[in-house]
C-alpha cells in the first residue's frame, strides 16, 4: 500500500507540475544531457536564409508617432501568451549569448523601423536550467504555438509602438514567407531541427 500511494503521490506532483506549465521533461533531459541548450542553439541558428531586399515598391515608409513615455531600446509584448520582454541585440555570432536572455533579433534582417526586410525574432521554447517558470512564460517563445490568427503582438522599437498581427504559421526546418513583416520562431521539440513559425503583418494606422 505504501509503495502504491508513493508512485500515486508522484504521478499526482508530475501532474500538477504539467498542469501549471512547468516544462518537466525538459529540465530532466537537461539535467541528463547538459549539452541539449548549445545544440538547440545551433538549431535556432539555421533557419534563416541570405537576407533579400523587398521589392522598392513593397517598403512602406509609414511609422507610428513617437511616444516618448515609451522606453529607449526593443520591447517584444504578446499578450496572448504573457510574454514581455527587451529585444535582445547582439551580433550573429554572439546568438548562443543573446538566446540565454531572452528573444534575440536576427541582426542581418530588417527592425520595425527599416522594413525592406522582415524582422525576425527568435528564442528557446524550453530555456536553461536557471529560469525560472515565469521567467520562462515571459522571456522565451515556450507558449507561441498557442499563438493564433488574429492575435497581437507588440513592438516598442525607438519609442515607437508598431502592432502586428498574426495571419499564419507554419512547421518546418527554413522560413518559409520572407513577405511577412514580422517572423517569430522557436524549435518545436528537444534536439529536433522542426521550428515553429509565425508570421504577422504590420497594423497601419494613421499617419500623425
Amino acid at each position: 500500500m505504501s509503495v502504491v500511494l508513493s508512485f500515486s503521490g508522484v504521478v499526482l506532483a508530475f501532474l500538477s507540475l504539467f498542469a501549471a506549465g512547468v516544462p518537466v521533461v525538459p529540465m530532466v533531459w537537461y539535467r541528463l544531457k547538459p549539452s541539449v541548450t548549445t545544440n538547440l542553439a545551433v538549431i535556432l541558428r539555421k533557419p534563416v536564409a541570405e537576407a533579400q531586399d523587398r521589392p522598392v515598391a513593397e517598403v512602406d515608409t509609414w511609422q507610428p508617432p513617437i511616444d516618448e513615455a515609451l522606453p529607449e531600446g526593443g520591447w517584444l509584448a504578446i499578450p496572448s501568451i504573457g510574454v514581455k520582454t527587451e529585444i535582445v541585440e547582439q551580433p550573429s555570432e554572439s546568438y548562443e549569448e543573446a538566446l540565454k536572455q531572452g528573444v534575440w533579433r536576427v541582426p542581418e534582417f530588417g527592425t520595425p523601423l527599416k522594413r525592406e526586410q522582415p524582422t525576425i525574432l527568435v528564442a528557446h521554447r524550453f530555456g536553461y536550467l536557471k529560469w525560472t517558470n515565469d521567467y520562462r512564460r515571459a522571456h522565451s517563445f515556450f507558449n507561441l504555438p498557442k499563438l493564433e490568427i488574429g492575435d497581437k503582438v507588440l513592438i516598442s522599437w525607438g519609442q515607437r509602438e508598431y502592432v502586428y498581427e498574426i495571419y499564419g504559421g507554419d512547421e518546418g526546418e527554413q522560413i518559409s514567407d520572407y513577405s511577412a513583416d514580422l517572423v517569430l520562431y522557436t524549435c518545436k521539440y528537444l534536439e529536433s531541427p522542426i521550428r515553429i513559425f509565425k508570421y504577422a503583418r504590420l497594423v497601419r494606422g494613421e499617419e500623425s
